[in-house]
């Protein structure tokens, strides 16, 4: 599937990832708004979409990229960018966000916001938490439409998928040459052929060109078909667990048990997600260095679990309240 949903220009296109980070906050802010207008959350009924606006920019975003490029894009590729490409760190627009950075980014944003707004901290962060997860979803759905992230090798799962982007990742990693598939391709394309008369560009510039006609002509889909392994689309079973699961957890208990101290919900987040992302990394091709036995993913859930114990732990021992004071709401009843 094309990565693009709409091409206004080479330069301006509405992409499948944005179109997911913009129903990401814009359904985190509506709900929030009606977990306050319930008197459910710190904040009250309005002050969702300035929350949601801040901590997407200052939370997700700054905390997603340096995330990434402080953990799996520097073990990966060395800390060279630093000196050569600094302003590598700001184009999100070539791809790179790290979700765990971006869950670290919104603790630390929630802190500051907190402070500013004289609400609990704790509480803050329960809203925040119990509405993520669907954000975590949209977020699965773009990974799985552009074909990134995929899963590992499944051979006899009837729903398995074949992402062509493992062409050009998985080549040295499976000890496969590229080369044999663009040829096949070639072969099946006068497209193709023409644009290579001359001479077949670098790997990685042919296997773009190559991806872009395949998602339209079914001959090189076919052509390439015997080259790609069928694999579990991980994306979607993360998007299941870490989003439509975890969300329906949070929001059945920040409903159904409205006294819970603050900073009981975060705590389930962080474990609920982690659990669910260490089982979800089984079915994933790591896509980063291995630390020991364990994906990148699954070693930093760790601390996430700790991190989510500690937060249950402070609530039972210094309780705050998790939501607004009793009083007549904006309706007057």
């Amino acid at each position: 599937m094309s990565p693009v949903l709409i091409r206004f220009t080479d330069a301006i296109q509405l992409r499948w990832y944005g179109l997911a980070y913009l129903a990401a906050f814009l359904v985190g802010a509506w709900l929030l708004n009606v977990l306050a207008k319930r008197k459910l959350w710190v904040l009250p009924p309005g002050a969702a979409g300035d929350f949601i606006a801040a901590a997407a920019i200052f939370g997700v975003f700054i905390g997603g990229r340096l995330g990434y490029m402080l953990w799996y894009h520097s073990r990966e590729h060395g800390w060279s960018w630093v000196n050569e490409d600094p302003l590598m760190l700001f184009k999100v627009w070539e791809g790179g966000m790290a979700s765990h950075g971006g869950i670290l980014g919104l603790v630390i944003f929630t802190w500051f916001y907190a402070r500013k707004k004289k609400v609990s901290w704790r509480g803050l962060g329960d809203g925040l938490c119990v509405v993520s997860p669907l954000g975590l979803f949209f977020g699965r759905l773009a990974n799985f439409i552009n074909g990134e992230l995929y899963g590992r090798p499944a051979e006899g799962v009837a729903w398995a998928v074949k992402f062509p982007r493992a062409l050009v990742e998985q080549q040295n990693a499976e000890g496969k040459n590229l080369e044999p598939a663009l040829l096949a391709a070639e072969g099946a394309s006068d497209k193709l052929k023409t644009l290579w008369s001359q001479q077949m560009p670098p790997d990685r510039i042919a296997f773009e060109q190559m991806l872009e006609l395949q998602r339209h002509d079914p001959a090189i889909s076919k052509a390439i078909d015997p080259f790609l392994l069928p694999r579990h689309p991980s994306q979607l079973y993360e998007g299941l667990l870490e989003g439509i699961a975890l969300f329906a957890i949070l929001w059945w208990v920040r409903t159904r048990f409205p006294q819970l101290p603050a900073g009981v919900l975060t705590g389930l987040f962080f474990i609920f997600y982690a659990l669910f992302r260490i089982f979800a990394e089984q079915f994933r091709e790591p896509d980063a260095k291995m630390v020991g036995a364990m994906t990148s993913g699954q070693f930093l859930s760790l601390f996430m679990i700790v991190a989510g114990a500690v937060f249950i732990v402070a609530a039972k021992l210094m309780p705050t309240k998790n939501r607004m004071s009793p009083g007549p709401s904006p309706e007057g009843h």
